[in-house]
């Protein structure tokens, strides 16, 4: 029962939701701001609205990478619909209590995911929006929205490093894009490599930014102990972003 629980956590896209709102949170901190709750909440709910919608729409072209993300999709159309309307519903509302700046960079970045379907055909764009939507969200919209934020550009590269090895491990489960012609080890060897390169670059940081370390920790983890399997990469891979973020907020200075 527990594992069915945790299916529905991991291919509704509740996961992924919680781990965009954990990341925003931890950078927010690195870069000495505290998040408004709006602003958390269009996190959350932009990123499970577009990433259900997605689901919903791939249902043929993910039968053959995603078949057990796919079967539940197709268990739970109606529910999945409901999630996407109630994410919808609650990154517009937080978008009226947001400045302009903010809303506008999240309005790219959905812009951008639901266009992932045909984004997604081209080797090298696929990587390069995900990379950067899910460094625009976590950095980019605290630091819009303010001014005193500060280390931008090191909370960036440490979340961009991460997000782009996330990226390079699901495209190898899914044998899409680079990773496909790279093959298993050298797309690990290639993930880690910029994995150490944001672990450097968070240690290097001013302090505030240091604890974004745990980042590329629980990413790395997630490499060593890499299973080429669909729960493995919905459940541990996508999970990595959330754990470090959760342990980057333990670890990190409280905003004042």
């Amino acid at each position: 029962m527990w594992l069915a629980a945790l299916d529905a956590v991991v291919w509704s896209s509740l996961w992924l939701a919680l781990a965009a709102a954990a990341l925003l949170a931890a950078s927010a901190r690195a870069l000495g701001v505290a998040p408004p709750t709006p602003l958390l909440a269009l996190a959350f709910g932009g990123t499970l609205a577009v990433y259900a919608v997605d689901r919903l729409r791939d249902v043929a072209q993910d039968r053959a990478t995603a078949p057990e993300r796919t079967a539940f999709v197709e268990r739970h159309r109606s529910g999945l619909t409901s999630l996407a309307g109630a994410g919808a519903i609650a990154a517009a509302g937080s978008a009226l209590w947001l400045g302009r700046r903010a809303v506008g960079l999240a309005v790219l970045v959905g812009a951008l995911g639901l266009a992932h379907r045909h984004l997604k055909r081209w080797l090298l764009v696929k990587p390069i929006y995900l990379t950067f939507a899910w460094t625009a969200v976590p950095v980019g919209l605290p630091a819009l929205h303010d001014r005193g934020a500060q280390h931008v550009g090191f909370a960036a590269a440490v979340v961009f490093a991460c997000v782009l090895a996330n990226v390079a491990l699901s495209n190898l489960r899914d044998r899409e894009g680079l990773a496909a012609r790279l093959g298993p080890r050298r797309t690990l060897a290639v993930a880690s490599a910029i994995l150490l390169t944001g672990l450097g670059v968070a240690l290097l940081a001013p302090a505030p930014v240091r604890a974004l370390a745990a980042l590329p920790v629980a990413m790395g983890l997630a490499v060593a102990g890499y299973r080429p399997t669909e729960r493995y990469g919905g459940l541990v891979v996508d999970g990595a972003l959330l754990v470090g973020a959760l342990a980057a907020l333990a670890l990190g200075p409280v905003a004042s």
